[in-house]
């Protein structure tokens, strides 16, 4: 098993791969929605390679990153839109 480390995603601390993206910590923890809408529908990864920014969420306080391209640090902390 690969090394892991802590995030906290929306307050509620979480154990993911040490090598993995944020969108994969997070769809591997049962995250399916990252963010709403301007018009209220639920948002996900859709590309995978930071083109669509459809996965935007916030990382350390930081708004709209792209998290299929955010690698996982430890403590690093994530709040989804939702």
């Amino acid at each position: 098993m690969a090394d892991t480390v802590e995030i906290v995603v929306n307050g509620a601390r979480h154990r993911v791969a040490a090598d993995s993206t944020v969108a994969a910590a997070l769809i591997s923890g049962g995250t399916a929605v990252f963010r709403r809408s301007v018009s209220g529908e639920p948002r996900g990864p859709l590309c995978g390679m930071g083109v669509c920014f459809e996965c935007r969420v916030t990382v350390d306080g930081i708004p709209h990153r792209r998290s299929c391209l955010e690698p996982v640090r430890a403590g690093m902390v994530v709040e989804t839109g939702d």
